[in-house]
C-alpha cells in the first residue's frame, strides 16, 4: 500500500463543461467529444443547473472555444 498520486489527472481531449447547482462553487466536468455534443448538453443542462463552458482539451492543454 503506497501513498496516493499527487499528480493531477490529465485531461482527454475533447469540449469540456462544468455543471453545478445553482449558487454552488464546485461542481462536475462533463466531457463531449465533439462541438455538437457539448451545445446540445449546454441545453440539456441550462435549465436546472449553472454551466460553465470551460474550454476544448488538446495534448493536456486547455483551449478557448471561438465563438461561445
Amino acid at each position: 500500500m503506497g501513498r496516493p498520486s499527487t499528480k493531477p489527472k490529465d485531461l482527454r481531449d475533447g469540449y469540456y463543461i462544468e455543471v453545478r447547482n445553482k449558487n454552488q462553487r464546485t461542481g462536475i466536468k462533463i466531457r463531449r467529444d465533439t462541438r455538437e455534443q457539448l451545445l446540445l448538453a449546454i441545453e440539456e443542462y441550462k435549465e436546472s443547473k449553472e454551466v460553465v463552458v470551460l474550454g476544448k482539451s488538446e495534448n493536456g492543454k486547455m483551449k478557448d472555444i471561438p465563438g461561445l
